[in-house]
């Protein structure tokens, strides 16, 4: 069955329902004294006691009633007869619940789901798309007709009596007067209101009157059919509604910019929009999420109505979002305060604030920078005082550098005496077996020369081993360049087996990748290893020779590995207290009867100055997760970082 026909049938239906409706309306308020009359849907402050309540079929008694609010556009009673069905078949598919039907006018409405007065809403697609973006509501299915699509259902009529003759587009209707349902109708006013505006006609100050008479909507048609306005905007079917329904005759009126959409039956003059939604309150979404899932699914396994009307999936309602961008109104009101004059009129208490704000900021601008000019000279004064205390840290710096290698100089001087006296008292014997065989006559050329390189042998010894000393005590800047650790850790193990006789085995345990470089002062850091290892060989005197091996490790940071190098000097010895670890790097602290106290201290500062960390742990705590647990005495650990480029890579 066509829309049209289904319209018609429940048009006769309807005349016949109201006379049946009035009737006992009479019966129940003679009944029933201070029994108050049916309210229409243009009650302004909606209320369950306001708004027009319809039970449907009637089950078991439930504390709380689920209200399902309607827009009524064409009066309560035809709102009553197009939508009892549902409130009937949700009460027979969810027996647990009991639905009721109150009916509202555009404003009614909104104020019955901003006041939660209702938990769902039938309403067309505008008002829907306007409560969404107001109030949160939810479509949960859209009205499908039988006769459209339910994504192109709904349009507007814009009509005139037949005999204007001198109206016959929308460019005429110009200076005329045109009534309406209201200003947010969606199909009795929005809809035509964007094919105005598409055409070049404001349709806000176009027209001499703009006279908007409410619901019901056949309130529109009666206003052109008397004359009181030239045009009105009906939603598009309504005409042919009440023609069948025999309350109009449709040869009476003209529909202007008349256009014709395959499969649907009704004359119109826009484009089409989705048909009705029902949706799901906010509040109801939130609190009662199982009812709104139990809804949906009754309405689209429903079976159609005898007319063809049945429940869908949810339309896409996109164009109507479109619609009320181009109109800047509903959603998209705020659009209209974008020109100047809007803005300062609307927002000029802000604009105030902000002018005020503005005059604050530049008067404390202003200030900050007197005061900057005022206080440059003190900076400039404190930067130079900043660089002279620097220049004279670096001064104390290197002084103290110089001083802890003498010291370590100081410690080595017994043993220095000795390593020189070897090859000085060889030099010595060869030259006295060379005079007391010239004293004999049997010095032989062969003997000269071989006794010769053996002297000039003994001297080169010598001298290694005092370049050594002096390029290790020289006084000089700090110089920082990417070295090896592993090639360092090798120079402090042969200059300090240089100086001592009878050097324990140091063995040099290079873990590292061969890439590895750190950015260091090669010297700086060969004095504190240098210094390290004499205090492990001076921590294993008198032990047997087995346990005086020394090694000297370096591997990635167990607590940092991608960017950290770890270097300990580990000896066998007898170890120290954890309360002696802990002072060991204090300034003249020290544990051996003739030390000064200051070399571990100044291996810490020159460590720190590395961006590393020196420290005193037990050789079995040395490298966590490393198989030391049977190892005992001291382990001297520091880190350094690694250098920029190998952390790049």
């Amino acid at each position: 069955m066509s829309r049209i026909g289904a319209r018609d049938r429940r048009g006769m239906e309807r005349r016949w329902r109201r006379l049946l409706l009035g009737g006992l309306a009479a019966l129940a308020l003679a009944a029933a004294p201070g029994a108050q009359a049916t309210p229409t849907a243009r009650s302004p402050a909606p209320s369950p006691a306001a708004a027009t309540t319809t039970p449907a079929v009637p089950t078991a008694p439930t504390d709380t009633p689920v209200r399902i609010g309607v827009l009524a556009y064409e009066g309560v009673e035809a709102a009553h007869y197009d939508w009892s069905h549902v409130a009937e078949r949700l009460n027979a598919a969810l027996p647990g619940r009991h639905f009721v039907l109150e009916f509202y006018d555009n404003a009614g409405l909104d104020a019955a789901v901003r006041q939660s007065q209702v938990e769902f809403v039938i309403t067309n697609g505008g008002h829907y798309v306007t409560l969404e973006a107001a109030l949160g509501v939810s479509r949960v299915a859209t009205l499908d007709a039988p006769s459209a699509d339910s994504s192109a259902a709904v349009g507007s009529a814009i009509i005139v009596r037949a005999e204007r003759r001198d109206l016959t587009n929308l460019a005429d209707l110009a200076g005329k007067k045109l009534a309406a349902v209201s200003p947010d109708a969606f199909g009795g006013y929005l809809v035509a209101a964007r094919e105005f505006q598409r055409q070049g006609i404001d349709h806000e100050s176009a027209f001499a009157e703009r006279r908007f008479v409410g619901f019901p909507m056949s309130q529109v048609v009666e206003a052109v059919a008397n004359g009181s306005a030239d045009a009105g905007i009906v939603r598009a079917c309504l005409l042919e509604s009440m023609a069948q329904a025999g309350r109009l005759r449709l040869a009476d009126f003209r529909v202007l910019a008349k256009r014709q959409v395959p499969g649907f039956p009704c004359l119109l003059s826009s484009d089409l929009y989705p048909d009705w939604a029902i949706a799901t309150t906010a509040a109801t979404a939130h609190d009662s999420p199982q009812l709104a899932k139990a809804v949906a699914t009754a309405l689209l396994s429903m079976p159609p109505t005898p007319e063809g009307m049945a429940w869908t999936v949810p339309a896409d309602y996109q164009s109507v979002r479109e619609l009320y961008r181009e109109l800047q109104t509903g959603p998209y009101a705020y659009l209209r305060e974008t020109t100047l004059q809007g803005l300062a009129r609307r927002y000029w208490p802000w604009l105030v604030l902000v002018f005020l704000a503005l005059t604050g900021w530049v008067i404390h601008v202003v200030r900050v920078e007197y005061k900057v000019l005022a206080r440059t000279a003190e900076l400039r004064a404190a930067l130079a005082a900043r660089d002279e205390a620097e220049a004279r840290m670096r001064h104390h710096q290197e002084q103290s550098e110089h001083l802890s290698r003498l010291s370590i100089l100081g410690e080595l001087s017994s043993t220095l005496a000795h390593e020189l006296n070897q090859p000085l008292a060889t030099i010595g014997n060869y030259a006295s077996s060379l005079r007391r065989r010239q004293e004999a006559g049997r010095l032989s050329p062969e003997a000269v020369s071989e006794a010769s390189q053996e002297i000039a042998a003994q001297a080169d010894r010598a001298a290694a081993i005092m370049q050594r000393i002096r390029a290790f005590s020289r006084k000089r800047a700090a110089v920082r360049e990417p070295r090896a650790p592993g090639e360092v850790a090798g120079e402090a193990v042969a200059l300090l087996t240089g100086m001592m006789a009878n050097a324990p085995e140091i063995v040099v345990d290079d873990r590292l990748p061969a890439e590895t470089t750190v950015d260091m002062d090669p010297l700086q850091i060969q004095q504190v290893l240098v210094n390290l290892l004499k205090n492990a060989v001076d921590a294993t005197q008198g032990l047997p020779a087995a346990r005086r091996t020394i090694t000297l490790r370096l591997a990635p940071d167990p607590e940092r590995p991608a960017d950290k190098v770890r270097v300990a000097v580990i000896d066998q010895g007898p170890g120290l207290s954890a309360e002696l670890r802990a002072r060991l790097f204090e300034p003249f602290f020290t544990t051996k009867p003739d030390g000064l106290g200051l070399g571990l201290a100044i291996c810490h500062s020159i460590i720190e100055a590395h961006g590393g960390h020196l420290w005193a742990e037990s050789a079995a705590n040395a490298f966590p997760g490393s198989h030391n647990a049977d190892i005992t005495g001291l382990a001297l650990c520091f880190t350094l970082p690694c250098h920029e480029h190998d952390l790049a890579s």
